[in-house]
């Protein structure tokens, strides 16, 4: 039988510094979302993104990105209170209380939401909202605790960055903007399957139907391997649309064989590290592999097609 944890009704506040707040907005993944984000914007146009949409339209994607994970700690803290990984979390710990988390989300998305639709445009204000959405509600109250395939679907709220950027910059959607969502929406599953693995008798302590959990970690293992091929396919798209050139195929190509290393590994079973590993590479991964799409955007130029 599970173990029950008791969760404060009432958390004090005065123990709570500017730190507690800063980790309720999850910082570390949403300078991952803005990095995207900033570099969808680069790719949208061939020149240089003009700085007030370089700034606010980044700001207000932010403040909103930090808004859904402040719901996602409200949603999650009895969890989080069970995972040796999440354990020490402000909410988790009672050092912020569910009220002032609510309104401190709630004042977040608002600044946000308000930065887009003043100074961006309202197309990429509502695309942000509904990614807010379906990260904090749709994602943390339902999808999570309904089925192991909740990161294969969820996964587009946290993948829409490079759209949000690209239509900041243009009002519109793109093709290519897709491109870079489907990137993400493909990398989501082999990165956190992984931590699933390694992590998978805390998210069955907590009832989380993770793949490793409800399916088994040779399944999931086998999913990882099958989506890191699909995604490292779907890299390579950009060089076949002719959104980037060679710079970036090879980046890709390289980056990719590794990522598909580590997913070999995880198979193989001979290193149990391997699944934590793999984790922390897939982060590494999408940070270079976007660098390396923003340089090639901007130091090699696309050959004309032959007339």
């Amino acid at each position: 039988m599970a173990e029950s944890v008791s969760v404060p009704s009432e958390a004090s506040d005065s123990r709570a510094t500017w730190r507690d707040y800063k980790e309720l907005t999850k910082p570390g993944v949403v300078a991952l979302l803005i990095l995207t984000s900033v570099i969808g914007m680069c790719m949208a146009v061939p020149g240089w993104v003009p700085l007030d949409v370089l700034i606010l339209g980044n700001l207000g994607i932010a403040l909103c990105a930090a808004a859904a994970a402040a719901v996602n700690h409200v949603v999650d803290q009895r969890i989080d209170q069970r995972m040796a990984r999440t354990r020490n979390r402000p909410l988790a710990k009672g050092r912020v209380s569910n009220q002032n988390a609510i309104i401190f989300a709630l004042a977040l998305g608002v600044a946000g939401m308000a930065i887009l639709l003043v100074w961006i445009n309202a197309l990429t204000a509502w695309l942000t909202f509904a990614s807010l959405v379906g990260y904090a509600f749709i994602y943390t109250l339902f999808l999570k605790r309904a089925t192991p395939q909740n990161i294969v679907i969820g996964g587009l709220a946290g993948a829409a960055p490079p759209l949000l950027g690209w239509t900041a910059v243009t009002g519109e959607v793109h093709g290519h903007a897709l491109l870079l969502v489907l990137i993400i929406f493909a990398w989501t599953p082999p990165h956190f399957w992984a931590l699933a693995i390694h992590r998978r008798e805390e998210y069955a302590l907590v009832d989380i139907p993770m793949l490793p959990v409800t399916h088994g970690v040779r399944f999931t293992q086998l999913h990882i391997i099958l989506y890191t091929i699909i995604m490292f396919l779907i890299t390579l798209m950009p060089f076949v649309t002719r959104l980037s050139s060679w710079l970036y195929l090879a980046g890709a190509v390289v980056l990719g064989l590794r990522f598909f290393y580590w997913s070999i590994e995880i198979w193989r079973e001979k290193n149990p590290k391997a699944p934590i590993y793999a984790f922390k590479y897939s982060i590494t991964y999408l940070m270079l592999l976007f660098l390396i799409m923003l340089l090639d955007h901007y130091l090699v130029p696309l050959p004309a097609y032959p007339v």
